[in-house]
């Protein structure tokens, strides 16, 4: 004896025999699913169970897609870094964030800096404000120790492959489509053809 129901019609067979829920898997041409074993009676279901595969693999995938895996880069500077070493240290973080990733900014101290935090704030304020385009803050700047950091996260999505319709995808192929003949090396096409 099994509870039976039916996924298609949302029937509800209530309790039957199995050979009777055979034999309406076999009239509906459906598969008779197990679903809940333990329970008393077990509960079975009126499946057809290679699409409910299919529609699982597919969901599967889709949240696989959507899945971004975002890692945090870091750049540290010294509160005494000249112009010229700024500029370089702020295209790897502003190219850094054009990628999607995090960018966590340390300002390391040494010795008697530590007095002058200061400096260092003004420092990852001026990159947070260069940076206000493609960046949020996600973490104001916070002394730890010898360092300050501050995390700046993209402010817009993880750049992906772009969308085309499948106009534009048979148009590629139409493109790319070419005669399937082998070429002749030597021959002139229909320039002898046309010669008497």
């Amino acid at each position: 004896m099994v509870r039976l129901f039916d996924d298609t019609t949302q029937e509800a067979f209530g309790i039957v025999a199995i050979e009777r829920a055979k034999q309406l898997a076999l009239e509906r041409e459906l598969d008779l699913v197990e679903v809940a074993p333990q329970a008393q009676p077990p509960v079975c279901r009126l499946m057809d169970y290679g699409r409910f595969k299919f529609e699982a693999l597919k969901r599967e995938k889709e949240s696989r897609r959507e899945h971004n895996v975002i890692t945090v880069k870091e750049m540290k500077l010294r509160p005494k870094i000249s112009e010229h070493d700024f500029q370089t240290k702020f295209g790897y973080v502003k190219h850094f964030l054009e990628d999607g990733d995090k960018v966590k900014l340390t300002i390391v101290f040494r010795g008697r800096e530590l007095v002058h935090q200061e400096y260092g704030r003004k420092l990852l304020d001026r990159m947070a404000e260069e940076l206000r385009n493609l960046a949020a803050i996600e973490r104001n700047a916070l002394v730890e120790g010898r360092n300050m950091t501050m995390i700046l996260s993209p402010a817009h999505k993880k750049p992906g492959k772009p969308e085309t319709t499948r106009a534009e995808d048979d148009r590629d192929h139409e493109a790319v489509a070419v005669s399937d003949e082998p070429a002749v090396e030597g021959s002139q096409p229909d320039a002898q053809d046309s010669q008497p």
